[in-house]
């Protein structure tokens, strides 16, 4: 069974986190030792953002940690290679996310294989149209066992949310707002009407909610709604500042208990 399929199917109760940081950011050669560090940890799943120098949907946080990604030499190729060095000791979901430029640019068959070949349980392409994600993607990510991770948005139609539950496995990727990347305080009413009423369509795929989550008010109200949540430009930050995972991870726990 796809890790992904596993830990949604293995969770009860559970809320889940998940954690996206930027490969090869802030040294070129820490992306093994983020992932083993937040295995150890507890994080759930893990989103390796693949540098991209035009990140539209990222925030200043992300686009800076991608900039220096990029400055460090890293590439999709070293991606796999720094994952599959350590593919036998990671047992929870490793989830490539990036934009299709540099996908495309890899191959889609050769980069669904090298994502098996590193452990790698499915990928999030932000800019990937849902026709092409059917008729040339899916396909072709479906026979080795890859999920394509779908976003939805407050502008997304229920038509539209139901036809990517239909057409998706893993799960779907709830987008808090409509705006980039980056760090909240809280969440609105608006952001929590627009939680509650995807909750009511009570949708086939299990959903995580990311964008904004940084401290309790905002992992609360994500957990409430959803399997889970996913933080990413707080912890960027925190990894990009100490330059050590574990030290980030202490005090990202400490800002989600406040």
């Amino acid at each position: 069974m796809n890790k992904i399929n596993k830990l949604f199917a293995e969770r009860g109760d559970r809320k889940l986190l998940s954690l996206y940081f930027c490969a090869g950011s802030p040294t070129a050669e820490c992306t093994a030792d983020v992932i083993m560090t937040m295995q150890r940890r507890g994080i759930d799943m893990i989103e390796v953002g693949i540098p991209f120098s035009d990140p539209m949907a990222d925030g200043p946080v992300i686009q800076d940690a991608a900039t220096k990604s990029l400055r460090n030499g890293t590439s999709l190729s070293t991606i796999f290679q720094q994952v599959k060095s350590i593919k036998d000791k990671v047992s929870i979901p490793l989830i490539l996310m990036g934009y299709l430029n540099p996908i495309m640019q890899y191959g889609i068959e050769p980069f669904c294989q090298s994502c098996v070949d590193a452990g790698i349980s499915g990928a999030i392409i932000p800019d990937l149209p849902f026709k092409d994600y059917l008729e040339i993607v899916k396909p072709v990510a479906d026979r080795y066992d890859l999920r394509i991770i779908m976003l939805i948005t407050p502008e997304t139609s229920e038509e539209r949310i139901r036809f990517i539950d239909d057409h998706t496995d893993g799960f779907i990727y709830m987008v808090s707002s409509a705006a980039i990347t980056g760090a909240q305080k809280s969440f609105d009413e608006a952001k929590q009407e627009y939680f509650r009423r995807i909750n009511a369509m009570h949708l086939n795929n299990p959903r995580m909610i990311g964008f904004g989550i940084s401290n309790k008010q905002t992992l609360e109200s994500a957990q409430a709604n959803a399997a889970g949540a996913i933080i990413g430009s707080r912890f960027v930050t925190l990894l990009d500042e100490h330059k050590d995972a574990d030290k980030a991870l202490d005090i990202l726990f400490d800002d989600l208990k406040k």
